[in-house]
C-alpha cells in the first residue's frame, strides 16, 4: 500500500487464529501505541491493529480490552483523542484506570459517563474524545454499544452474508446526547443492543478510513468504507482489517498516511469462557489487592461489581446470566444496508 508522496504505509501482519493470546480474567490490555494483536477472550475473538501517525511511539488512537473476573463480561474501547504527544499519554493512563474501576460492570452507561466527565474537566486544555464502547455479555452473545460521535462500525451477519451500518434509533431527548466526550459535561450517552450469532464481525475504526479519499478526491465516509467490505472475503477474518486497509490505500495515495489508523474486529467464537483454577485464583488474588489498596484514599477506586441479578447471580448460576436484557423491546439497533 501506498502513502503521500509514493512513500509505502506498512501494514502490520495480523495473528493467525493460533496466535490468539488468552486474555485473563480481571485484565486490562491496550494503550496507543503501534499494535498488532489477536486477542481470545470469554466467548469473544478480537484482532486490534493500531498506527500512530508518523513515527510517533503514541498516537490519538486510545484501545483497550478488558475481561471481568469471570470472563463473561468483555468490554473494548476505541477512542480518537485530540491531539498528540505527553497529553494523549496521560489521557491513555486515565483511561486504563477507568477500565479497570468498571471491568465488573455488566451496565457501560456509568463508564461512559465518567470518561465524559473526566474530558470536561480537561476542556480548558482543549482535549476532548469521539469514543465507541462496546460491551460483549457472553452467555447471550449480547453486544452493547455506545458511542460517543465516533463513526459508527460495520456489522457483517454470517447468516444472510451482508453488511450493514450499526447505528441507534433515533429519539427525543431534551439534553444533547451522544456527542464527543469533554464538549458538554452534562450530555446523556445511551447504548444500544445487537445479539450477535457466531462468525458475525464487527468493524469498529477511526476516522482515518471514513475520512479517507476515493480516487477522484471526494470523501470515502461510511457508505464508501460499507462498500468495500462488501467486496472482501469476510470468511477470513484473521487477515480482514489487513485487506480492508489495502483496500482504502489503494484509493488515493494519501490515505491512511495522515492521521492515526486504528481498527478493532470482533468475532463471537461460540465457546464459553473456560479458566484454570490457577486462572480463577490469580483473578480474585488481582482484587482482594485493589480492595486493599483502595483504603488509601489516593488510590484508584475498587473494580466492584454492579448490583444486577445478571452480574452476580449470573456468575453462580450462568442461566440467571442469559436473561440480560433478553426482551427484544430494549434493543436499539437499526441496520442500514448498502444497495
Amino acid at each position: 500500500m501506498q502513502g503521500g508522496r509514493g512513500e509505502s504505509v506498512p501494514i502490520l501482519l495480523i495473528m493467525q487464529p493460533c496466535d490468539h493470546e488468552h486474555m485473563q480474567c480481571m485484565e486490562v490490555w491496550g494503550g496507543s501505541q503501534l499494535t498488532a494483536r489477536a486477542v481470545e477472550m470469554g466467548g469473544l475473538d478480537a484482532w486490534v491493529y493500531s498506527k500512530p501517525y508518523g513515527q510517533a511511539d503514541g498516537g490519538g488512537d486510545v484501545y483497550y480490552a478488558s475481561s471481568c473476573a469471570t470472563g463473561r463480561i468483555n468490554r473494548l474501547l476505541l477512542a480518537d483523542v485530540a491531539g498528540h504527544g505527553q497529553a494523549v499519554a496521560d489521557t491513555a493512563v486515565s483511561l486504563r484506570k477507568l477500565m479497570r474501576r468498571y471491568v465488573n460492570y455488566l451496565d457501560q452507561q456509568q463508564f461512559v459517563r465518567s470518561m465524559n466527565r473526566q474530558f470536561a474537566a480537561m476542556s480548558k486544555d482543549g482535549r476532548f474524545a469521539t469514543a465507541l464502547v462496546t460491551t460483549f455479555f457472553a452467555p447471550t452473545r449480547r453486544l452493547s454499544i455506545c458511542n460517543a460521535g465516533h463513526p459508527r462500525p460495520l456489522l457483517y451477519s454470517a447468516a444472510s452474508k451482508r453488511w450493514s451500518i450499526l447505528e441507534q434509533d433515533r429519539r427525543q431527548s431534551e439534553l444533547p446526547w451522544n456527542i464527543p466526550l469533554g464538549i458538554l459535561e452534562l450530555a446523556d450517552y445511551e447504548q444500544f443492543d445487537v445479539e450477535l450469532g457466531v462468525g458475525d464481525l464487527v468493524v469498529c475504526y477511526t476516522d482515518a478510513l471514513s475520512e479517507s479519499r476515493r480516487a477522484d478526491g471526494e470523501l470515502l465516509g461510511e457508505r464508501g468504507l460499507l462498500t468495500i467490505a462488501q467486496s472482501l472475503d469476510a470468511d477470513d477474518p484473521e487477515t480482514l482489517i489487513e485487506r480492508l486497509l489495502a483496500a482504502v490505500g489503494r484509493l488515493n495515495p494519501r490515505n491512511l498516511s495522515e492521521d492515526d489508523v486504528t481498527v478493532l474486529l470482533l468475532r463471537p467464537n461460540g465457546r464459553r469462557p473456560r479458566y484454570s483454577f490457577s486462572e480463577r485464583l490469580g483473578a480474585q488474588i488481582r482484587f482482594a489487592g485493589a480492595l486493599i489498596r483502595s483504603i488509601d484514599p489516593r488510590a484508584e477506586r475498587p473494580p466492584l461489581p454492579d448490583l444486577n441479578l445478571a452480574n452476580i447471580g449470573g456468575a453462580i448460576v450462568p442461566r440467571l446470566g442469559k436473561r440480560w436484557r433478553a426482551s427484544p423491546r430494549q434493543t436499539g439497533q437499526s441496520a442500514e444496508t448498502s444497495v
